[in-house]
């Protein structure tokens, strides 16, 4: 697989100094300090000792208070790595048997162990967030947290989009559907009423063109911004720029292909019922093809990372993102849908005042609040065009990051990239033995 940026390729070697800390020993297994042998294992029916040394004076560093002589003998720790290791950041100290010595044994224990009973494990976190499976919590934290650490890069992207979109927005309402709309309305003859939408049509297109180019330029910009804020980098919009600029293409290329494919599903099962002049069939192939497309668009959702990171082609994407969310489309669905619902309940929330307001500066004529024709003054497109501006700046990024941590979330889940990402960010001995108390 081809690097990804801030990342090295999957599958290639550990870091060096996995075998263990320095100065521990250099076992590279246990991770025993120099100097200190691990207990012996008492048996199961051994009695201590009658003769005891003095308290004090042979425990190792950082071991617990010797037991009474007449409590029962405590069982060392079984199984795990680094059962007797000191855990990273207390040298000397014996650790205990880490309850997830690996990312991905059972659900989140050591290979073949059970999950544990307490959640998650402890996990290192460069960036936003932690190297292991994520839960719907983290996904919308990371997304956010990005956002505030990152913020001249993120909001100076979403804020350039949101102005230019509403730009786009206004001129269309304000030149090309503003006659239109007040033709409609008088009744003028349907002659006037078509050459209205057609002189409507060449505007709206190019409207929509600009909106798509800057969803792509978005979308490819905050990718790569929020692949180096997982990993503790920070990055300028310049140097995004530079590394996004070699993908816009494909990336334009397989958001024409998706677009291309749902018209192409919705012409070819509603088409039949078109052709036989039967309402019925052309009902049906509709009711199919909406949850047909459905299901294939939450299929293909994580193929824009994936050639983004992976720097894969298209029908490479495409197969990458069939493959990571296969087995867990509803769980993709399901945050994907509460994420586009908390989104859209944001966006309300910051749009619908600056809508009372642009309301109520029309207030002042009457006949234009009776037929409409006040929505395309200049003082509605505008005051309501900032509501959408701002609202735009802030569920843009929150959108696109999650899609972004999503994708991560399910290599860490499927393909171990977590160990890849502690590697770019500088975490020794993540994943190993002597790392254990990384969460790895």
């Amino acid at each position: 697989m081809n690097d990804s940026p801030g990342w090295a390729s999957p599958g290639s070697s550990p870091s060096e100094g996995a075998g263990g800390h320095t100065g521990q020993g250099g076992t590279g297994g246990q991770g025993t300090p120099e100097g200190i042998q691990p207990p012996a294992q008492p048996a199961a029916d051994s009695k201590w000792s009658d003769a005891q040394p003095p308290p004090g004076q042979w425990s190792s560093p950082g071991a617990q208070a010797p037991a009474p002589a007449d409590a029962a003998p405590q069982q060392q720790p079984q199984g795990g790595w680094g059962s007797y290791g000191p855990q990273p950041g207390q040298p000397g100290q014996p650790g205990q048997a880490p309850q997830y010595g690996s990312p991905y044994g059972g659900q989140y224990g050591y290979p073949g162990g059970p999950a544990g009973p307490w959640g998650p494990p402890p996990a290192a976190k460069p960036g936003v967030i932690p190297l292991r499976p994520l839960g719907l919590g983290e996904l919308l934290d990371g997304a956010v947290s990005t956002m505030r650490t990152h913020w001249r890069s993120v909001l100076s992207v979403s804020l350039v989009v949101g102005v230019l979109i509403e730009v786009g927005n206004v001129l269309i309402n304000k030149f090309a559907l503003a006659d239109l709309s007040t033709a409609s309305a008088t009744g003028e003859d349907p002659e006037q009423i078509l050459r209205g939408i057609r002189d409507a049509v060449v505007p709206v297109l190019a409207n929509g063109f600009l909106q798509l180019v800057l969803g792509i330029l978005a979308s490819a910009l905050l990718t790569v911004i929020y692949s180096r804020a997982v990993i503790g980098r920070r990055i300028t919009l310049g140097e995004a720029w530079r590394e996004a600029r070699p993908r816009l293409l494909p990336l334009a290329g397989l958001t024409v292909l998706l677009a291309a494919g749902a018209v192409v599903l919705f012409v070819a099962l509603i088409l039949p019922g078109v052709l036989m002049k039967s309402i019925g069939v052309a009902l049906l192939g509709f009711l199919v093809s909406v949850p047909l497309f459905i299901w294939l668009w939450f299929r293909f959702l994580l193929a824009s990372p994936a050639l983004m990171l992976e720097r894969a082609g298209i029908f490479t994407a495409l197969k990458r993102s069939d493959k990571l969310v296969k087995g867990s489309w509803w769980r993709v669905f399901g945050i994907t849908l509460l994420t586009g619902l908390i989104t859209g309940l944001v966006s309300m929330v910051i749009a619908v005042p600056f809508t009372l307001l642009a309301v109520l500066s029309g207030v002042g004529d009457l006949s234009g609040l009776t037929d409409g024709s006040f929505a395309m003054s200049w003082s509605f497109l505008l005051i309501s065009g900032i509501g959408s501006i701002i609202s735009l700046t802030v569920v843009l990024p929150i959108s696109a990051g999650i899609t972004v941590l999503l994708y991560i979330d399910q290599r860490i889940r499927r393909e171990a990239l977590d160990l890849e990402l502690a590697r770019a960010a500088g975490l020794q001995d993540y994943g190993s033995p002597a790392g254990a108390g990384y969460g790895g």
